[in-house]
């Protein structure tokens, strides 16, 4: 059997999501769907998860629709990871008003062994000790990435350090750099996490785009203006999907590469907050990632300075 392309193992829940544009119940969510469908429009992913028996069928066939391999999905006994949040009308906030781990709370990643050979590995936001579990059973993938939370970075210092010399990418937000760095400017934070051992880093902004730390140079990706926000959950995991497709599909990952990921990740992205739970992805077209990607490449193309200069100047 063919190696696979990309691993992406971390949760596939039911959510319950409130914003200003209404509520929506029992969804499709979690890190893995996200990422998974996201990745899809670029290569083969295959998702390591656990979902309980309340789990929709209907919820797994739109992820097969999409090309999603589901081999590492394990049904167990009892209910779904479930989340319920509510946005604040600007987006600026949210309240978590429920969280049931369910079958989550006992989810020890255990891969078959036809995924125990991929290309690119995507350690979603999981417990620490669990995304090294998975490391101990793959083997040597070309590029490991993986996304970490506030919670690990307070409770569980010593597994994540541990995680981060094992990894070539750690995907942040800004927040995350700085605890996790103990430092109060983002360059300095940035410089500080990659000396525990990640030759990349890539810092999620939300609205403000992402930044691209890799061999000393630093790329920003800025965030696409939108008419309309639906629903901001799963976007991250949206962007870590595309930025991890598109790599798995270019096949090299030198800098030029990377900032192509980094802009066809917030090109999904910025599909992915335009509905609720993965529902934009269901019709959305390569014409459509086509578009946005161009026109992502309009928003920062800009003429040389030197006409503009005194000739003593230049």
């Amino acid at each position: 059997m063919a190696d696979v392309e990309l691993l992406i193992v971390g949760s596939v829940a039911l959510d319950t999501v409130e914003t200003r544009w209404g509520r929506h119940e029992r969804i499709l969510g979690g890190s893995a769907s996200f990422a998974g469908a996201a990745s899809a429009f670029f290569t083969r992913p295959e998702i390591c998860a656990v979902i309980g028996e309340d789990f929709p069928e209907a919820h797994l066939d739109f992820l097969r629709s999409r090309g999603v391999g589901l081999g590492g999905l394990e049904r167990a006994a009892g209910k779904t990871f479930f989340w319920n949040g509510r946005y604040a009308p600007d987006f600026k906030s949210r309240e978590t008003l429920e969280t049931q781990l369910n079958v989550f709370a006992d989810f020890r990643p255990r891969l078959p062994p036809p995924l125990r050979k991929p290309r690119f590995l995507f350690l979603g936001n999981i417990h620490p000790s669990l995304q090294l579990e998975v490391l101990s059973q793959v083997e040597r993938p070309r590029l490991t990435a993986c996304d970490t939370m506030n919670l690990w970075i307070s409770t569980t210092p010593k597994e994540l350090r541990e995680l981060l010399a094992r990894v070539d990418v750690v995907l942040l937000n800004d927040e995350e750099v700085l605890q996790l760095s103990g430092e109060h400017d983002l360059l300095r934070a940035t410089r500080a996490v990659l000396a525990m051992g990640p030759g990349t880093i890539v810092v999620k902004r939300g609205d403000a785009g992402a930044l691209l730390f890799h061999d000393e140079r630093l790329f920003v990706a800025p965030a696409f203006p939108l008419d309309k926000v639906v629903d901001p959950t799963g976007a991250g995991d949206s962007f870590a999907g595309g930025f991890m497709g598109a790599l798995a599909a270019l096949g090299t990952l030198g800098n030029p590469e990377l900032r192509m990921a980094m802009i066809v990740g917030s090109t999904i992205a910025s599909f992915a907050v335009e509905d609720f739970s993965l529902d934009r992805f269901r019709r959305l077209t390569v014409e459509e990632i086509q578009e946005r990607y161009a026109a992502f490449r309009e928003l920062t193309e800009f003429p040389d300075l030197g006409h503009l200069l005194p000739a003593g100047a230049r």
